[in-house]
């Protein structure tokens, strides 16, 4: 990071859709050959422009546009591939009384909530599996719904969760550390570590390597494996994006 005051000459640059919910669709559809990303865009340029790239990278975009201007964020990849992010603008999310087709989502195998309403939370609830991230903890729990599983961070503050914040709790808390692995807390007091995944090559881009595991994991738990082996899944996905040039290059193509 550019100390204060000082001006840095960038060695490459582009710009490509992300957030948590784009590079997670993008990593189940390439798992689950499907996946539908309902989501909220604003009615402008970037936000055609990121349904149409979406759309190209195999998911099914399904659209509520909104008339504000559409969230960007600025990401320093750095020389050791640790991205710094800068976000501009109010996250944009799906409501309930959205136009959109919340009825599909009934019965199918896995959710995977980033951003929403409380009602978009129990839309999701129709759902064998529901996992979400914990950016997003105030919908979750004015929802008061049960999540299978829930994705916090242990270092990053924005992503953390205190036990008692959403009612009833999570049946399972995975906290995640980055290269260290993680644990995860279920209901019943046990605690279970998971190690990372070693890189299937060398490092490039940390950019949405959280968010990818997020995605193999809520694949795994859908697909019925058990707790253990979704993790394993999920951390091969985050370690597959770590490899490639933003969020999308490195990302696992099927589960094997």
């Amino acid at each position: 990071m550019p100390p204060s005051g000082e001006i840095v000459h960038a060695l490459d640059a582009w710009e490509e859709p992300g957030g948590g919910g784009a590079v997670a669709a993008v990593q189940l559809a390439r798992l689950a050959d499907d996946c539908l990303f309902l989501t909220a865009l604003a009615d402008d340029e970037l936000g055609h422009r990121a349904e149409r790239e979406l759309t190209a990278l195999g998911v099914r975009v399904e659209v509520a546009w909104r008339h504000e201007a559409q969230r960007r964020a600025f990401v320093f990849t750095d020389a050791n591939a640790e991205r710094t992010i800068t976000v501009l603008g109010d996250r944009l999310g799906p409501r309930r009384d959205d136009p959109l087709p919340w009825s599909e989502l009934d019965g199918v195998d896995g959710v995977y909530f980033t951003a929403g309403d409380a009602g978009a939370v129990q839309a999701a609830r129709a759902a064998r599996t529901l996992v979400s991230t914990a950016r997003t903890i105030e919908p979750l729990a004015e929802a008061g719904v049960r999540l299978d599983m829930l994705v916090s961070s242990s270092r990053d503050a924005g992503e953390r969760y205190t036990p008692g914040s959403i009612d009833p709790p999570p049946r399972l808390v995975a906290r995640t550390a980055g290269a260290a692995g993680g644990w995860v807390d279920a209901l019943d007091g046990q605690t279970t570590a998971w190690t990372a995944a070693p890189l299937p090559g060398p490092p490039v881009d940390t950019y949405g390597a959280g968010d990818c595991f997020a995605a193999g994991l809520t694949y795994g738990l859908a697909d019925g494996r058990s707790s253990q082996d979704a993790l394993a899944l999920g951390a091969r996905c985050g370690a597959a994006c770590v490899t490639g040039r933003g969020p999308y290059r490195g990302q696992l193509a099927g589960d094997g």
